[in-house]
């Protein structure tokens, strides 16, 4: 069915609904008024007489405050308070203009407040219910069981969103909070069973297939704890994606997912000051090497939200250069972007790219990083990290870019190995060339990326869900 007649019909019988209430209200405010027994004539022929009046006013407020803006699927306070006042609107201009025709002359002045309460809860009371209905009953919960850890605003909505929404194959069936007061109160009709050392007793008790933690504002060490008692039950752990990505439309509340180890972690995130960032790169074209990897990538990302004229990503891995072009595509339709396939040892091709584009910022993120690999590789990597840096530095001096930042490493700081060496070596080229060119010449120094491609917690994770070992690289070494 159109899905326009479809919203034009809920609207008409939604608006025939609140017209049919008010004659309703109207004449069984009169009932009342008279003790609930039969309306004398002449009072029953002086309320039809202003019956219409009443309605005109009425709903002539009902269209001012909005009450068919609302859906009745998902009635909430706010449509409640546009209700009460259309309903109290409607009283007192009904009575000023039934004043000034009749003096009042055959209608009480109860019969005002009584019609408008009896309004009230004839236009409040069918929404209300129909919500209730279509949450509770319409649909047979045949989804996992929940058990929603933390009781606040963000396990209100998980378990409101799970109740509406059945065809998320959730159902929720408790909570658990540490708060005492939360204890035994209900939540859309779910309980709060307890604190949260009861867990694993729960999820046994009731059937828990999967326990979802609702906390977004919780520390590290608080979520590691319930990490840790949601373990010991055995069964599935999900978390909420974060506010800001619900807020921006970027993920939707049921899109759950694995508690990461960002989570437990907690590490504390650096504040930049993303205004001078924006002033920095918007309107300006940017070219980022290694765009494709776990660094390059992320950077392509975080440039692409500040507004660049244009965004240049070389990368040498065909399947990586195109994830990236989709991904960024896809999330930042109206961003200019070229993707180039190459090596940045290639100097022609680096010439050609930095000729055609004419970028006004580079990142230079494309570089051999796996330390143990690099030991036995180590003419591959001078010639990507040494060789490739000094190539990218030349041609930014060259074609006279504003600035480039080599994306180096904390392992470049007395060098122990071949990667760090490299590194060293091509912030040292870096170094050399500033002293000489307009170009300004940056080195940021990464420490481990955490879960990017070849670090630990991959490697560990990938080694857990294959049923381990759990393998270190020296007896002596702790993680």
């Amino acid at each position: 069915m159109n899905p326009i007649f479809t919203r034009l019909r809920s609207r008409m019988a939604a608006i025939l609904h609140d017209l049919a209430m008010i004659p309703v209200a109207w004449l069984g405010a009169y009932w009342l008024r008279f003790n609930l027994g039969s309306i004398p004539e002449p009072f029953l022929r002086h309320a039809l007489y202003a019956l219409p009046v009443v309605i005109v006013v009425q709903a002539g407020f009902f269209w001012y405050f909005g009450l068919y803006r609302g859906v009745w699927r998902f009635a909430s306070l706010p449509d409640l308070v546009r209700i009460t006042r259309a309903v109290l609107m409607g009283m007192v201009i009904s009575a000023a203009v039934s004043f000034l025709l009749t003096r009042l002359q055959g209608i009480p002045r109860s019969v005002f407040p009584l019609y408008a309460l009896l309004l009230g809860l004839l236009l409040g009371g069918p929404r209300l219910l129909y919500r209730w209905f279509k949450d509770h009953r319409l649909y047979a919960h045949t989804g996992k069981r929940v058990l929603i850890v933390g009781a606040g605003r963000a396990g209100e909505m998980m378990a409101r969103e799970m109740l509406r929404a059945p065809e998320h194959s959730y159902e929720p069936v408790g909570f658990v909070d540490d708060e005492p007061t939360r204890r035994g109160c209900e939540i859309h009709g779910v309980r709060v069973l307890g604190r949260c050392e009861a867990i694993p007793d729960l999820v046994a008790g009731h059937g828990v297939e999967v326990i979802v933690v609702a906390m977004p504002s919780a520390s590290a060490r608080q979520m590691r704890r319930v990490v840790d008692l949601c373990a010991g039950a055995g069964v599935p752990v999900r978390t909420l994606p974060p506010m800001d990505a619900v807020v921006s439309g970027r993920a939707a509340l049921h899109e759950l997912r694995e508690v990461s180890i960002e989570d437990l972690l907690g590490r504390e995130p650096v504040s930049l000051d993303r205004l001078a960032l924006r002033e920095g790169l918007a309107g300006k074209i940017v070219l980022v090497t290694g765009g494709g990897g776990s660094i390059g990538s992320e950077l392509c990302h975080q440039i692409a939200r500040l507004g660049p004229a244009a965004l240049v990503v070389l990368e040498q891995g065909e399947f990586n250069l195109y994830s990236v072009e989709m991904k960024l595509r896809e999330q930042h339709p109206g961003l200019m972007l070229h993707v180039c396939l190459g090596d940045v040892t290639d100097q022609p091709a680096v010439e050609y790219v930095m000729a055609r584009y004419r970028p006004d910022v580079v990142f230079h993120a494309a570089a051999y990083k796996h330390v143990p690999m690099l030991e036995g590789q180590a003419r591959e990597a001078v010639r990507n990290n040494v060789l490739g840096t000094r190539v990218m530095a030349l041609a930014a001096h060259k074609y006279g870019c504003s600035g480039f930042v080599l994306i180096s490493t904390d392992k470049a700081v007395n060098p122990a190995n071949v990667m760090g060496a490299t590194k060293r070596t091509a912030e040292m080229i870096c170094q050399g060339l500033a002293r000489q060119s307009t170009t300004r010449f940056i080195t940021v120094r990464f420490g481990n990326v955490l879960g990017s491609a070849g670090s630990v917690v991959p490697l560990f994770r990938k080694q857990i869900e294959a049923g381990g070992p759990v393998t270190v690289t020296h007896p002596e070494v702790t993680r």
